[in-house]
């Protein structure tokens, strides 16, 4: 049994994406399952043989072997023409469909259908990914308009989220991307943004010193759904319950 194949069995089986020490972490508890199996039957007096070399030899495989794994996988997927690859996300690694395959996938999901982002909201999502954790007023600073209805959007469609609040006067809300956002785009990092490390050294626009009304961030809060701390944000004044 390969290690490839092992991996491969892993990445179809989980529901969630795995990271690379997460899949070599699962090879070594087999391999030490097994030796405890056999260490207990000898102390049971049961005949037992040792492992099989090819499994014992999983006992220290490490990140480097789990990529190369990975690395074997694709090459052997294109070679023969499959319909998926297996990519690193934020999250870890997992198989997808190729995106020529797209249209006909898309027949599963008849209810789904892809929208596109006008270009204000593009423009707002850009600024929050290359500059986050970033506040309104900031974001507002460089596109000389006001985006409360921007931001709306792009946290309905989980493509942002409230990470926080600014230690700056009146304690703005702070805008970061959310795991979809990364997903979506098909990125790790904010590092694997086009030119990201030009581009968030480039000095913005400083914003106005009037900060947004407290009924504008507060709104945008309670908009943030599935935040754990969105009621907190939303009103820092109120204590947490334990």
């Amino acid at each position: 049994m390969q290690l490839s194949t092992i991996v491969e069995a892993l990445l179809i089986a989980s529901q969630n994406p795995l990271t690379t020490e997460e899949i070599a972490r699962l090879v070594r508890a087999r391999v030490a399952e097994a030796e405890d199996l056999r260490i207990r039957e000898t102390e049971e007096g049961k005949e037992n043989p040792p492992l099989p070399e090819w499994l014992t030899g999983l006992a220290a495989i490490g990140p480097e072997e789990i990529l190369a794994a990975v690395t074997e996988l694709n090459a052997a997927y294109e070679e023969t023409g499959r319909a998926f690859t297996i990519l690193e996300r934020t999250k870890g690694w997992k198989l997808y469909t190729r995106m020529e395959y797209g249209e006909f996938v898309r027949q599963l999901f008849p209810g789904r259908k892809p929208e596109r982002m006008s270009g204000p909201a593009m423009e707002t999502l850009a600024i929050i990914a290359y500059r986050q954790p970033i506040t309104k007023a900031a974001i507002e600073a460089v596109r000389g308009v006001a985006c409360d209805g921007m931001l709306q959007k792009l946290l309905d469609r989980d493509l942002i989220r409230i990470g926080g609040r600014a230690e700056l006067p009146g304690r703005p809300l702070l805008y970061s991307t959310t795991d979809l956002f990364f997903e979506h785009f098909g990125i790790r990092s904010i590092d694997d943004l086009p030119n990201a490390s030009e581009l968030r050294k480039v000095k913005l626009p400083e914003p106005e010193a009037a900060q947004p009304t407290a009924d504008a961030e507060h709104q945008l809060a309670l908009s943030a759904v599935g935040s754990p701390a969105a009621a907190e944000i939303a009103d820092p004044e109120t204590p947490s319950q334990a």
